[in-house]
Formats: structure tokens, sequence, C-alpha cells
């Protein structure tokens, strides 16, 4: 589902509320390109429900020749209706395959826009960034994009299948019960009276207190489902990052002390699966009561009538078969409960996870910020930049600094000042702060992290990221990774491979550097890279900058000038004592959302 553009954010709080849950699901299944596909197979399941209902409606009419043929003895007419009961059973048959197939299409096709609508919102430019900074609800967003939207398609298309199936079967019994209770006659102490549908009333007296007791009992799983998800998600996390530094943590020798990290995620999913546990069971006194009770309550209720022999065997059978359409449509809500809970709450932790997406574009524009303009005379401005954090206030010591096209500037403080917070200010990634920075109109700095990222895929398609592969000639490939000393790859270069993993951490930043040389930007921002190398590398690194990049501005945030005087100017961070701090708001019950000041 695409992301709409008047989705309304609520008051902080308000998102644990059902209404503006499901008014946020509306306008993204109105802006989804598989809306109408949805709406054409929803008519379908319709059309099938509405001729499943007819069916059921016949084969109840089916009981009283059938078993008035029983209490007859007629042999040649009890034949006679086997064969009409398999004209309809074959008719109710092929009912129930179209049901089945729809009902996988609907799920299907609910998945795909519910999933695409998320990462769309989520992969808008920045937003993905922010949310992992912002709190608990950023932690595992996989989790939400992969398994709750999943979980959500799933119980959306059951419930919502079984419920109109309830409400088509009850319209379509309730008047065939209320028109078999008329001949429902009392005979007590002489006198005789009918109770006008005497048997829809005892259904709707008999299903009703069922949903009330089981709403009373079941409504805290809505809470537990939602936490055994965050548990499953934190355990799922922790799994991953083990998987992902296995070697690390092998060279340590910290498997010990990370199985008892595991373990401590495990104990904290199997006491959430526990508590659930003892609600569900709780709750089955209730539902398995009342459905055990359903076995004879119908023939109770019609017990006075058939006993008086004002109705025969095949009429009681058939208000029998009556009765349990209607009360087992009036229970669908005690017999769903733990589905119904279920989906709470997974709609819960989805419309949570949407907001928060959202939220942080609202927050981006009330909340105090760094202001960032376009500098027409091609020059990058700073002025009084001031970088807010968690941590505190990040400064550029000199509040008004021009740098113009060419120059190479070092940008350097003591360890902790945050300079990677610097780094991530200028590309426009955390906003939060004071001052105004000038982008030079017209150009596109390229910003090179500590850690570079390799797309999955060739190392064609590495190098040639974000640009793609038709971007640039093979031959520049091969003497891109010639002059960075990685001229053993020009052979792999179709190879699909997780490169991270097969190249070493200089060998992933000089991949990065023959990607900056090809690419040849106006204008670079590095962040410590050439600060995390060794001695060789850095000077491989620097012939690049002087022969490919040469008319290149380069900015470097790092710790200090190695080897030579290649930058010709530096520029110095500081923390401020007297800066501000920021606090988390809090989307839902307990996901943090984004930072103000």
């Amino acid at each position: 589902m695409a992301e709409a553009k008047s989705d309304a954010l609520p008051p902080e709080g308000h998102e644990e509320r059902l209404g503006f849950q499901l008014a946020m699901m509306w306008r993204a299944f109105l802006s989804s390109p598989t809306r109408n596909m949805l709406l054409l197979l929803s008519s379908g399941m319709m059309l099938v429900v509405v001729a499943t209902a007819v069916g059921q409606v016949l084969l109840n009419r089916w009981n009283r020749p059938f078993y008035d043929a029983i209490e007859r003895r007629d042999l040649p007419e009890f034949f006679h209706q086997l064969v009409v009961f398999a004209e309809i059973a074959v008719f109710l048959l092929l009912l129930n395959v179209a049901q089945t197939w729809l009902n996988q299409m609907i799920r299907l096709k609910l998945r795909e826009g519910l999933t695409r609508d998320l990462i769309g919102v989520w992969m808008a430019p920045r937003r993905a960034f922010r949310l992992a900074n912002a709190g608990a609800i950023g932690v595992n967003p996989d989790q939400r994009l992969h398994e709750d939207s999943r979980h959500l398609s799933d119980l959306c298309t059951d419930l919502g299948v079984g419920l109109l199936q309830a409400m088509v079967l009850l319209i379509s019994f309730v008047s065939v019960l209320w028109s078999l209770s008329a001949g429902f006659v009392f005979h007590v102490a002489g006198s005789s009276f009918a109770i006008p549908g005497y048997m829809v009333w005892a259904a709707i007296l008999y299903a009703g207190t069922a949903s009330w007791l089981s709403w009373l009992v079941g409504r805290p799983l809505i809470k537990l489902n939602a936490d055994r998800y965050a548990k499953e998600a934190e355990l799922r996390y922790s799994l991953m990052r083990v998987n992902e530094h296995i070697d690390a943590i092998a060279l340590a020798g910290g498997e010990a002390d990370e199985k008892r990290r595991l373990d401590f995620d495990l104990n904290a999913v199997l006491a959430a699966t526990r508590r659930i546990l003892w609600a569900l069971t709780r709750l089955t006194w209730v539902t398995a009561g009342y459905g055990w009770g359903a076995v004879v309550a119908p023939i109770v209720v019609a017990a006075p009538v058939y006993f008086a022999g004002d109705i025969s065997f095949g009429g009681l059978m058939m208000a029998v078969g009556a009765f349990n359409q209607v009360q087992a449509s009036l229970r669908w809500f005690v017999n769903n409960i733990d589905g119904i809970t279920d989906w709470r709450a997974t709609l819960l932790r989805v419309s949570a996870f949407r907001t928060a997406v959202l939220r942080t574009d609202v927050l981006h524009e009330v909340a105090k910020r760094i202001e960032f303009f376009p500098s027409d005379d091609g020059k990058m401005i700073f002025e009084r930049v001031a970088v807010v954090s968690p941590g505190g206030t990040t400064r550029l010591v000199d509040e008004h600094v021009e740098i113009l096209p060419g120059e190479r500037v070092l940008l350097t403080g003591v360890p902790g000042t945050g300079k990677t917070l610097f780094f991530r200010a200028i590309a426009g990634l955390w906003p939060w702060g004071s001052g105004r920075i000038g982008l030079p109109e017209g150009e596109t700095p390229a910003f090179v992290p500590r850690r570079p990222y390799f797309p999955p895929g060739t190392l064609r398609d590495v190098l040639c990221y974000p640009r793609g592969i038709k971007a640039f000639e093979p031959t520049d490939l091969a003497t891109g990774l010639e002059e960075v000393g990685l001229s053993r790859l020009t052979g792999s270069l179709d190879r699909s491979a997780r490169w991270e993993r097969e190249l070493s951490e200089d060998e992933q930043r000089m991949l990065a550097f023959a990607r900056l040389a090809l690419h040849k930007p106006g204008w670079i921002v590095i962040d410590e890279a050439l600060d995390m190398v060794d001695p060789d590398t850095h000077r491989r690194m620097l012939a690049i900058l002087e022969k490919d990049l040469a008319h290149a501005t380069i900015i470097n945030i790092g710790r200090g000038e190695r080897n030579g005087h290649f930058f010709k100017r530096t520029l110095r961070l500081a923390k401020d004592p007297a800066g501000q701090a920021l606090k988390p708001l809090h989307v839902a019950t307990s996901d943090a959302v984004a930072p103000t000041a």
C-alpha cells in the first residue's frame, strides 16, 4: 500500500485507540495499487459466502423430510432424500473449494499491499535512519515489516471471512428459526401459550452470555500477545547479531557469554508465552464449556414442545439445525476471541510502527533543528552550527566557516566530541540542533562513512552503486580496481558474494575509494575512514584523492593529519558543556519515536 499523503497523526498516546488504527490502515488501503484486486476478490468471496448460506438453508430444510422418512420407516423416500443430500453436498463442496482459493488470494494480496506500504514509508529518504536512532521502536523494523505484516494479513482475512459468514448465516437462519418457533406452544398447568420467536431469543441469550464472559476473560490477551511479539523480535535480533559477529565471538572465546545473553532473551519469550498459556487456559473454561453446552442446548430448548406432541421428530431436528446455525453465528466472537485479541495486538504493533515512521517527518518539521540552505556561490557554509543529541551538544568552534571549491579541510576533535554525529548532521541525517549549513547549489556531495556499505549482488553492482551498471564502462571498473591494489578482483566483477565478508576491512575501504574515484563527485565528506587503515592503505587512499579527485573539495572528519600535509586547513569540534540533550518521544505503550530538544 503506497503512502497516503493525507495521513493524519494523532496526539501522542492516541495510537492505541482502535479507531485511529483502523482509519490509518483504511487510508493506506485506498492508496494501494492492490486495492482494485482486493475489492474484486472480496466481491467474489461475498458471492461464495451468500451461495454457501443458501446451500446451508437447503440442507437445513432437507432435515425434516429425511428424518420424517426415518420415523415412518419409508425406505424409498429415505433413498430419495439421500440423492437430494448428495446434490446439495456437491454444490457446497464446489463452494468450499472456491472459498479456499479466494481466502488464500486475499491473504496474498493483503500481505503484498501492507508490506509494500510499510517498506514505502520506511524507505523514504532518511526516515529509516532517523527511526533507527529514535528509540525502541526502531530497533527491530524487520519484525514489523515481515512477520507482523504477514500475521496481520492472515488474521484480517480469516477473521473478516469468518465474520461475513456468521452475518450471512445469521440473516439466513433467523427467519427460518423464527418461523419454526411460531408453531411452538407451551402447555403449563392446563393453559397454553406461545412465545413469538422463542428459539431465536433463546439462541441470542445463550450466545450473548458466552460472548460477554469470553471478552471479560480474554481481554488481557491483547497486551500479552503484544508483549510476546516484542520479546520474539528481541530474540530474533540477538540470534542475527551473534550470527553476524560469530568470527569475533569465537576468537574472543565469548560463546559462554553470548549463550547467557541468548538464554536471557529466550527466557523472556518463554515467560511471555507462559503468561499467554495460562490466559488461554482460563479462556478455554468459558469457550469450551459453552461449546459442549451447545450440543444439547437446542434440544433442551425445544424439548417441551416435542414431548407435548406439537412437533414431529423431523421438525425437531430442523429446529435444532437452525438453532445451531443461529447461535454459532452469534458465538463467532466467542469462537474467535483468541484470534481477535491476537489481531488487536498485531494491529497495534503495525500501526504504531507506521505512525512512528511518519512522525519522524512531523518532528523534523516542528522540533528545533539545523537549517539547510543552498549556497549559490558554490561554497559550503557553517553558521553557528550546534548538533544536539542524547549525549549533549557538539559545536563547531568557529562560528562562521566558508569552505571554497577545491579546498582540503580537516575537521577534528578529541575522542567523544561527536565527530560522527557532526558528519551525519552535514549529510542531513541528524537534523536536530541549531545554526545553518549551506550546501553548494547544484552539487550532490558524496559521503564516505567509517564502514562502507556494499549492496547484495555482483562486484560490478557494488562499484556502480547507486547509479547502476549501465552508467560506467567495464574498462573503467577494471582500472579502478587496479588503482586501489585490488586487481585480483577484476575477474570477479560478475560474481555475486557477500563482499563485506570476503574482503578485509582495509580492502573494503579501498573498494569504497575505487567506487568514489569511479563516480568522481565534486564534493566529498569523509568520516574517519582515513584514520582506520594501515599506513600503506592510507597512502594509497591519499594518492587516489590526489590523482583521480584532484579537483574535488574534500572534507575529512577525523583524528588528525597523518604523514604529510594533504589537508591545508584545520577546523575544530568541541563539546558545549552548557548545551542541551535530547529526550525521546513515545509512540503507543513503550516504543520511543524520535528525540526532541
